[in-house]
């Protein structure tokens, strides 16, 4: 069963919108630690930024999946096709996630890490603007 928060349209959006300005926010430090040369600081805020996405929004795609999606479907099988998609926007996430982590262990803090974080806030924008038109009061 979806916990309150989720049921409720503006406290679900209210916890997209403060994960993902918390991951711009920290996807700008190590963008700028990069171009700054600063490769550990930059490596360790990447890594910092990564299990920001694991804990919070991979965390939250997982209890979505496991809870809202599942009663959504349940109650409104219309919405099946909807639930598949926003649960492939969730892989979408998670594979992102996987390639970072072997991004930064094989290679350190690079700008091709920055362009998976960049791609990871762009998807999670796009799913979160689906989701809240899909599902209006859950």
């Amino acid at each position: 069963m979806a916990g309150p928060a989720l049921r409720k349209a503006d406290s679900h959006a209210s916890i997209h919108e403060a994960a993902l300005q918390e991951a711009r926010e920290l996807t700008n430090v190590y963008a700028n630690l990069l171009k700054s040369g600063d490769t550990a600081d930059a490596l360790e805020t990447a890594f910092i930024l990564l299990e920001h996405w694991e804990t919070r929004t991979l965390a939250h795609a997982d209890a979505e999946e496991k809870g809202l999606y599942k009663e959504i479907s349940e109650q409104s099988p219309e919405k099946h096709d909807h639930i598949v998609a926003l649960t492939r926007d969730h892989d979408l996430m998670r594979l992102l996630a996987q390639e970072l982590n072997s991004i930064l262990e094989r290679d350190g803090a690079t700008y091709h890490a920055l362009q998976r974080f960049q791609a990871l806030i762009l998807v999670d924008e796009l799913h979160n603007q689906e989701e809240e038109r899909i599902l209006p009061e859950h």
